[in-house]
C-alpha cells in the first residue's frame, strides 16, 4: 500500500506560519507536526486550508495552554471562551453564534490580514502548489488537529480499546502519532485486529 507523504515545502510554510503566530503569541504550544493539517476537513472549523484556518488551530491551542475549555458538543459548538481568544489572535464573528457550531467560522481582521500578509502570501503560494500536485486526491481535503471535533469527512475513525473494556474512536493515524492512554486503567488503547475483515 503507497502513502502519500505531505510535500516538504509545504510542511515547512506550515511551521513557519504558525511561528509567525508564535511571535505575536508566545504561550502557543508548538506545532509538533505540521503534516497533521493536511489531509482532513473539520465541517465545525471551515473546510479548507488555509491561513484564517490556521489561526482559528491556533486558538484551539492557546486555550489548551490556558487550561479553557473553548468548544462543548464533542468539539462542534465554539463558545465564547473560544470566540474571545479568537479576538485576541486577530478573528472576528460579526454575526450571532450558529446553532450547532457556534463562533466557529470565524474570518481575519483587517489589522491580522495587515500583520500576517507575507505569512498569508507565502503558505497560499505553497498551498497552490500542494494542491496542483495533488489534483484528483479527494481523500486529501484538510481536517487536521480539529480532527477532534468529531466532524464527518476526512479521516475514518475506528473503535480503540484499552484493558479495563473503555473504547474510544480515533482515526488510526493519529493513534500511530503516539499512544493515547485510558484515564481510567493507565493502558493505552489500542485498535483491536479483526479477524476476517472484508479489506
Amino acid at each position: 500500500m503507497s502513502t502519500t507523504q505531505t510535500p516538504p515545502v509545504l510542511a515547512a510554510e506550515l511551521a513557519q506560519a504558525w511561528a509567525d503566530i508564535q511571535r505575536y503569541h508566545p504561550e502557543l504550544p508548538d506545532l509538533a507536526a505540521p503534516e497533521s493539517l493536511i489531509g482532513e476537513s473539520s465541517s465545525a472549523c471551515g473546510h479548507e486550508l488555509s491561513f484564517e484556518r490556521l489561526l482559528h488551530e491556533a486558538v484551539h491551542g492557546v486555550a489548551a495552554a490556558r487550561g479553557v475549555r473553548d468548544t462543548s458538543r464533542a468539539g462542534r459548538y465554539h463558545n465564547r471562551r473560544f470566540l474571545a481568544i479568537a479576538e485576541e489572535l486577530g478573528l472576528d464573528h460579526p454575526e450571532e453564534p450558529h446553532p450547532s457550531s457556534g463562533f466557529s467560522l470565524v474570518t481575519l481582521t483587517p489589522e491580522a490580514k495587515r500583520r500576517y500578509r507575507p505569512t498569508i502570501e507565502r503558505l497560499q503560494r505553497a498551498l497552490k502548489a500542494h494542491s496542483a500536485a495533488t489534483t484528483g486526491d479527494t481523500a486529501r481535503s484538510f481536517r487536521g488537529p480539529a480532527a477532534r471535533h468529531g466532524s464527518s469527512g476526512g479521516g475514518v475513525r475506528v473503535k480503540a480499546v484499552c484493558d479495563c473494556g473503555r473504547n474510544v474512536r480515533v482515526v488510526p493515524s493519529v493513534l500511530a502519532q503516539a499512544p493515547i492512554v485510558c484515564g481510567g486503567c493507565g493502558k493505552p488503547f489500542r485498535i483491536p485486529e479483526v479477524v476476517g475483515a472484508a479489506s
